[in-house]
């Protein structure tokens, strides 16, 4: 039996998840016009991740109360278009046989998990006094939500660009 398993001299091994009838559908189904929302989504939370931080160290910088304003309406839109950009992507996850069969799909999916979580987390702690919240822990969670997006970003990009996933081919 163990005689079986080895592997003879120029035999080649067959990789299930490329031999899965829907391992090449990969293009996306959630869209408008042939755009991926997507895609076209996740732009929003991340610029607003980085307007988070960017205005609670001017606020550490300046006292100016304009700022800590600012932290919580960025904080609070970054959660939200982070909850849009990621039914999105969740929604092409499940669907689209080619994105829910490899690993890096679902690395992807709970890295932005995460970031939508410290996102929310965020915003929730600013609700209670915005201007209290931004030093020490605001700016805190501020920073961690970036380097969080940077990864998942990372790895979003490494899925579109080296894989295809979640794209549009064209008509």
């Amino acid at each position: 039996m163990a005689e079986e398993m080895v592997q003879t001299e120029g035999e080649q091994l067959e990789d299930p998840i490329l031999e899965h009838e829907g391992y090449d559908d990969t293009e996306s189904i959630i869209g408008i016009w042939g755009h991926p929302l997507h895609a076209m989504s996740v732009a929003f939370p991340v610029a607003l991740t980085f307007c988070t931080f960017g205005a609670d160290a001017l606020y550490w910088w300046s006292g100016e109360l304009f700022w800590a304003r600012a932290a919580i309406w960025a904080a609070g839109t970054a959660f939200l278009f982070g909850l849009a950009a990621g039914a999105t992507g969740t929604a092409e996850l499940l669907m689209v046989p080619g994105i829910r069969i490899r690993a890096p799909a679902w690395s992807h999916f709970v890295i932005a998990v995460l970031l939508l979580s410290i996102l929310g987390a965020n915003w929730g702690y600013r609700l209670q006094g915005f201007e209290a919240a931004v030093l020490p822990y605001g700016i805190l969670i501020s920073g961690f939500s970036v380097l969080v997006v940077m990864v998942t970003g990372w790895h979003g990009g490494k899925l579109v660009f080296d894989y295809r996933l979640g794209t549009s081919k064209g008509s």
